[in-house]
């Protein structure tokens, strides 16, 4: 197999040890208009901007694995917006969104969505239908769809305090809410899917995940996420979440995904431990203090200690905590990449004392066939 940054991912992602640790980043329309010095509606607004944006990644960072890469989004707004919420588009930042309505009886009952025809999903999917047209005119193509997950759309269409009330006082309504938007989450993703002459993988981000208890998870988390991995079996599947939630890291290595994207503030190599040699780690150099505000010096330094901490025993991935912030500035990048290049295990490194070793490690992602379901 060739040695490329895809393929060492891949080998990372099965937790295998490639001859170099990938670095992958999750970017979007956060950082990518400011990085390119453009105005972010502009960035929506003309498709062949946004193109140009995303190949002069390939050309500057050859070396990093771009999240999903060529992510044809507007901001969290695509699947929200065929469920009817308000959307602000700003010239700096990405959209806003306005919560529809708190009642849950209304979400309980509400109509589910087209993904090919309602709100911003079907204009995404014919881009996709063009992008990967042209790119694969130049040997190039996209690799990875992304979506938002239940528990963070479920927040963005009732508001997140609502959502929480409800899972309390009103169990059964919440459970019929997060099934619809899940069965929206996996057409929508197929659909994307779809799209593509050889995709790879998925990319699901749910940050609100992180905000309940272990029970609440039990109960109206887990059922959904393992639902939407379960049903992308045999494709890389990298599940972020960046909410400090430590007190979830081992029963979400249960869900079903291959790569965790988690909080910078979490201990990596505690991370490692909880999770077990289940999934692997995406991080975990912090975002902000260090992507955005800090000095090359201090994130190569950050990131060989991350690595010293969990890249002996495979499984590791370089990455910021999250995804890029705005106003990181290339070179931090650069100092990222010269970290996993230069890196070499300490000589009495061990591997991390794994808690959840009992488990049955999981299959190679390379024998197993994506399924594919009736839409």
């Amino acid at each position: 197999m060739m040695t490329t940054p895809w393929n060492r991912f891949k080998q990372a992602a099965r937790l295998d040890e490639p001859d170099q640790v990938p670095v992958a980043l999750i970017v979007d329309s956060p950082w990518l208009p400011g990085y390119a010095g453009i105005d972010t509606r502009d960035y929506f607004l003309f498709p062949d901007k946004w193109l140009q944006i995303n190949l002069d990644l390939l050309d500057r960072f050859p070396d990093v694995v771009w999240i999903p890469g060529f992510w044809i989004e507007y901001g969290m707004a695509a699947m929200p917006s065929s469920f009817g919420v308000r959307i602000h588009f700003h010239p700096n930042y990405p959209p806003s969104l306005e919560p529809v309505t708190t009642d849950i009886n209304h979400w309980a009952n509400a109509p589910l969505p087209d993904v090919h025809e309602d709100g911003f999903m079907p204009l995404a999917l014919r881009l996709y239908e063009h992008t990967e047209a042209r790119l694969q005119a130049q040997g190039l193509g996209i690799k990875m769809v992304a979506s938002r997950g239940p528990m963070v759309t479920a927040g963005w269409l009732m508001g997140v305090g609502d959502l929480m009330m409800s899972l309390i006082m009103n169990p059964a309504e919440i459970h019929r809410f997060l099934d619809k938007i899940t069965t929206t989450i996996i057409r929508w993703l197929h659909a994307q899917l779809d799209t593509l002459t050889a995709p790879e993988g998925i990319l699901l981000l749910d940050d609100v995940v992180g905000m309940i208890s272990v029970e609440h998870y039990s109960e109206f988390a887990a059922p959904y996420l393992r639902r939407i991995f379960d049903e992308f079996e045999g494709l890389v599947r990298i599940y972020h979440n960046d909410t400090p939630c430590p007190h979830l890291y081992g029963a979400l290595a249960d869900a079903n995904f291959d790569v965790f994207n988690f909080s910078h503030t979490a201990d990596i190599a505690e991370t490692k431990a909880k999770m077990g040699h289940r999934v692997a780690l995406m991080g975990n150099v912090a975002p902000l203090d260090m992507g955005a505000r800090g000095t090359p010096q201090a994130v190569e330094a950050a990131a060989t200690a991350c690595l010293d901490k969990a890249a002996p025993g495979g499984g590791m991935i370089l990455s910021f905590g999250g995804g890029v912030s705005p106003d990181t500035p290339a070179e931090n990048i650069d100092a990222m990449l010269r970290a996993a290049r230069n890196w070499q295990p300490p000589a009495n490194s061990k591997p991390i004392s794994l808690e959840s070793e009992k488990a049955q490690p999981k299959q190679e992602n390379s024998r197993r066939t994506r399924r594919r379901r009736s839409r």
